[in-house]
């Protein structure tokens, strides 16, 4: 009998929109529009005090702000990803160029709005960023499964397993072993 995958049907039903602007008029904007459509959300005035907090474990995106005191949200991005932290990031900006967006962009980014910003085109980025995490974390999941798995094998089983998944035949595999 194969073993049941973990419930993680609560990613599906509160998803975490988090943000770090150091702006509080436009923090508190961002928290009233996501409680307006019913996004749970958490804000932060800087890219320190968001790293004190713990990550929740749940489908999430991160709204982030270019210019922030201290590391600029285009490094702290880069920081990120140097410390495997792997949660989709919608930059916005007031003062975006395209070298700007584009170097974001390349790093993974699922947008980069500029301010004044569009509510439509936020949540429309926001869902898409939720979407991407959610599929990241399915995959994670069914990863660390297989790993599970693989792992309970003897290794005379991991031996067969490897010819098998590099696509040899049974009576290739036998003539192989």
């Amino acid at each position: 009998m194969e073993p049941a995958l973990p419930d993680r049907s609560n990613d599906h039903d509160d998803p975490m929109v988090l943000v770090i602007e150091d702006d509080p008029d436009v923090r508190e904007g961002l928290r009233a529009l996501f409680e307006s459509v019913n996004l749970q959300s958490k804000t932060f005035g800087s890219a320190p005090e968001f790293l004190r907090c713990k990550l929740p474990e749940k489908v999430s995106c991160l709204i982030l702000d270019v210019r922030l005191p201290g590391l600029s949200g285009l490094d702290f991005q880069t920081e990120l990803a140097k410390v495997q932290i792997d949660i989709p990031i919608i930059f916005i900006t007031g003062h975006g160029d395209i070298p700007m967006s584009v170097k974001a962009m390349k790093a993974g980014a699922v947008e980069f709005l500029v301010k004044p910003l569009r509510e439509q085109d936020l949540l429309d980025a926001v869902r898409a960023a939720l979407e991407r995490d959610r599929r990241r974390r399915q995959h994670d999941m069914l990863t660390h499964d297989l790993r599970t798995r693989f792992a309970t094998l003897s290794s005379r089983e991991r031996e067969v397993m490897t010819l098998v998944a590099a696509g040899l035949m049974n009576r290739q595999v036998a003539a192989e072993l």
